[in-house]
């Protein structure tokens, strides 16, 4: 059975809302039966001279004066529909795009492995947007509809129920072709949203490869893969519309044969002298002015349901996919950090790849600075991330002053924690908002304080508006260093107990590798630090540091220690101290 709340993912306010629409919907359709009504009292009283009866004026002005009554309750029923129907699923749509957006938070990071950008880009638009359109436009009209039907075809009984059940007899047959059909609808809008995630999937990657493709000359090779998806969203396209439409226009045939058998059979009654010429006016009123429209809507409507149903199913997917959860109010107060045989692999649309991390055990002391080093691929980028809690270990544990961080959650052990990634995000948005993020309920000293520890101001005070300068996507308009400066002032107002450190001066220019060093050497005080670097000499002040190979700790200790031992660490740091030499 089709559950509404279920099937639309409604809240409970919008379920409530959505059964007002109906009746709000249902209240109008009855409500256009009332002009029609004095519609035919009129002709009635002016056809009563014609009939050798007397016309009377003052009925007349009665009929009138009920029109503009009649006219009033109509605007009335008009405007109660569009407010129940239309602004409240609007309301509705706005909270169900911010429920998903605040799940899909809270996802895992393994989430987004098998999902690309464009697919969740769809699910919070694409897929809100067309349930938005089938609540506000299809359920409550389709509910309404198949209630008055049957509540008009039930009133024109008591006039003559020849010509009610000619005008009836064509609904069940229509039905059972809209129900015959569902199956084929479905499956042909599964592959025109497939054919549509495909198009928005290389549209994406052609865009984001725009440098590449036209540094390479490209264009036309990188097309391709683009324009094939472009045909193949045309052709399913084309498809949906000539399979729903083939069962669409056999379905309208099918009901407007029963206008054409109610005007028939009207005839016939009519020269039979089985009926009179005022209800049988009516009866052709009403039909063709209110149960044709009513009718058409009756099979266009279901078509759009069954293609929302497909964006809801992805939606409900999404809802129904397990959030990291853990206890908001325990308390961290010591940030000695602790792997206990921590195992842990990727996962690629479900599948387990190659462990990156494997029976790791490693201890990282508070208030100190910990180097992880080693070669590319050893699992460094991936220890910092468990330790956030983007990703949930395998096998063993991560303790963070004794607390396993897989009983706390997120949200609150991030509040622990200030990352400064080798890879900055921005938002398009101003350069005080885009450090603002690392505390919401900062004070505008507090802002400005943050960004000149991060050394700012030397590159903000040369932008026309200052900090309030409007930064394009992902901060495209600043260089490398200077967004580096600004990830780093994000931290500094956070001021977290613990800083992670991933590569942040990598890349860098000398000038704005020392700016960076400063700004992270005032970020660092007091607070237990894991830095990742690749340049050895700049980690050997370091308290500890852990050598990873091939996701094992391989080494630990001090600078001095590791050269005295002669191992990986000594091999890596002497490579690296001959490249010094090299030179064009």
């Amino acid at each position: 059975m089709f559950n509404l709340k279920k099937n639309l993912m409604l809240t409970d306010k919008g379920y409530s809302d959505l059964k007002k629409a109906i009746m709000a919907c249902f209240i109008t359709r009855m409500s256009l039966l009332l002009p029609f009504w004095i519609t035919i009292l009129i002709f009635g009283e002016l056809l009563k001279p014609l009939m050798g009866g007397a016309l009377s004026w003052q009925t007349l002005w009665l009929l009138f004066g009920l029109g503009i009554i009649s006219a009033l309750l109509v605007f009335w029923a008009n405007k109660n529909d569009y407010k129940k129907t239309y602004v409240t699923s609007y309301m509705e749509s706005e909270a169900n795009r911010t429920r998903v957006a605040e799940h899909i938070r809270k996802l895992p990071m393994s989430f987004f492995n098998s999902k690309d950008l464009s697919d969740l880009t769809t699910n919070i638009m694409s897929d809100c947007a067309i349930s938005e359109h089938v609540l506000s436009h299809v359920v409550p009209q389709l509910i309404a509809n198949v209630i008055s039907i049957f509540g008009i075809c039930l009133a024109m009984a008591f006039f003559d129920w020849r010509l009610a059940l000619t005008v009836f007899c064509t609904i069940p047959v229509a039905f059972l072709i809209i129900f015959l059909s569902r199956r084929l609808k479905q499956s042909l809008s599964e592959k025109h949203v497939e054919s549509k995630l495909k198009a928005a999937n290389q549209i994406q990657e052609y865009l984001d490869g725009m440098k590449v493709i036209k540094s390479c000359w490209l264009e036309g090779a990188k097309f391709a893969k683009l324009d094939t998806a472009l045909r193949f969203l045309k052709q399913m396209s084309m498809k949906l519309e000539f399979g729903a439409g083939v069962f669409v226009t056999g379905t309208q045939i099918v009901l407007q044969a029963g206008i054409g058998l109610t005007i028939f059979t009207g005839t016939y009654l009519l020269t039979g002298g089985k009926i009179e010429l005022i209800p049988l006016l009516m009866f052709f009123l009403i039909v063709v002015r209110i149960y044709g429209p009513l009718i058409t809507e009756l099979v266009i409507l279901p078509e759009l349901l069954f293609y929302m149903q497909i964006s809801t199913k992805r939606m409900g997917t999404i809802i129904s996919t397990p959030i990291m959860e853990g206890d908001p109010e325990k308390q961290i107060k010591d940030y000695h950090i602790d792997f206990k045989n921590v195992s842990f692999s990727y996962n690629h649309n479900h599948k387990p790849e190659k462990k990156v991390i494997n029976d790791v055990n490693i201890s990282i002391p508070s208030n100190e600075i910990t180097a992880l080093v080693g070669p590319s691929g050893s699992g460094k980028s991936t220890i910092t991330k468990l330790i956030g809690r983007f990703w949930d270990v395998d096998q063993g544990m991560i303790k963070i002053g004794g607390i396993d961080v897989k009983t706390l959650d997120p949200e609150h052990l991030m509040s622990y924690i200030s990352f400064v990634f080798q890879d900055v995000v921005l938002f398009n948005d101003t350069i005080y908002n885009n450090i603002r993020i690392g505390k919401m309920n900062a004070s505008t000293e507090e802002v400005m304080a943050a960004a000149q520890a991060a050394c700012c101001d030397q590159f903000v005070n040369n932008l026309p508006n200052g900090y309030q300068t409007l930064l394009g996507e992902n901060g495209s308009t600043l260089s490398g260093g200077e967004r580096q400066r600004i990830s780093i002032a994000r931290a500094l107002l956070k001021n977290a107990p613990i800083v992670l450190l991933d590569e942040a001066t990598a890349s860098l220019d000398p000038e704005n590798e020392v700016l960076i060093q400063q700004a992270i050497s005032r970020l660092i005080v007091g607070k237990t630090v894991v830095v990742i670097a690749h340049r050895l000499r700049t980690v050997a002040g370091a308290n500890k540091i852990i050598v990873l190979n091939e996701g094992q700790a391989v080494e630990e200790g001090t600078h001095e220690q590791l050269l005295h031992k002669k191992g990986l660490y000594a091999k890596l740091y002497n490579i690296q101290q001959q490249s010094l030499g090299w030179s064009v």
